[in-house]
């Protein structure tokens, strides 16, 4: 995900000859609003989360770039998506216009509409997940894994072993929002398959994840 939501902002801007090349600061502030929101937002803290991704927009807006606005659209969009929240990315659909190629694809990779996707166009990992060429664990960075989880969910091409795998990566990086989620699907899974026994483990773990904090 970092791959299609962080371009351009890690590029350096030119500077004069014989220089050190220095940031704009609009792309470290952005850069670093966004990281926050993600880290509040699959946390759980929807306030925070939200007052961070408006920074991180509106310095990307700055620029005039439909295209930077489109990536940080994108990288909400791809944030709810690890905690299966979906709701057709209406933020990117203002700036589609003037997206990219490679932004259209991301979106519709994101909608899990992958008939007639060119997969080339999606970064290395999405890539290999749309073509079925590897599975959720070559994935190594959490948010990018959780977000393929959240899109093979959508896309109806989940198995057991990716449900375990995405609740595993979201309890070890303490993100309650997409954790609840997650053990909510493997809690219907044990319901619907009779085992009383693992449901009832499941459910200690969402009363303990979901358990307001004590002072």
């Amino acid at each position: 995900m970092k791959n299609i939501a962080l371009i351009g902002l890690a590029a350096l801007a030119l500077a004069g000859c014989g220089s050190k090349p220095v940031q704009p600061t609009w792309k470290s502030n952005a850069s670093s609003s966004l990281t926050a929101f993600s880290d509040a937002y699959l946390k759980g803290d929807t306030g925070i989360a939200d007052t961070e991704f408006a920074s991180a927009r509106r310095d990307m807006a700055s620029t005039g770039r439909p295209d930077l606005v489109a990536h940080a659209e994108l990288y909400r969009c791809a944030t709810r998506a690890a905690s299966l929240e979906y709701d057709n990315c209406p933020g990117f659909a203002a700036v589609a216009q003037d997206a990219t190629a490679a932004e259209h694809a991301y979106a519709a990779y994101l909608d899990g509409r992958w008939q007639g996707l060119d997969a080339m166009l999606l970064p290395e990992q999405q890539r290999a997940i749309v073509q079925g060429k590897a599975g959720l664990a070559t994935i190594t960075d959490p948010l990018s894994q959780l977000v393929a989880a959240g899109v093979l969910m959508k896309a109806q091409r989940i198995t057991p072993a990716d449900i375990a795998l995405a609740t595993q990566t979201a309890s070890a990086q303490g993100w309650r929002r997409p954790l609840l989620l997650w053990l909510g699907v493997s809690l219907k899974r044990a319901q619907a398959a009779g085992d009383s026994a693992e449901a009832a483990r499941i459910q200690r773990r969402i009363d303990l994840a979901s358990a307001p904090a004590r002072g």
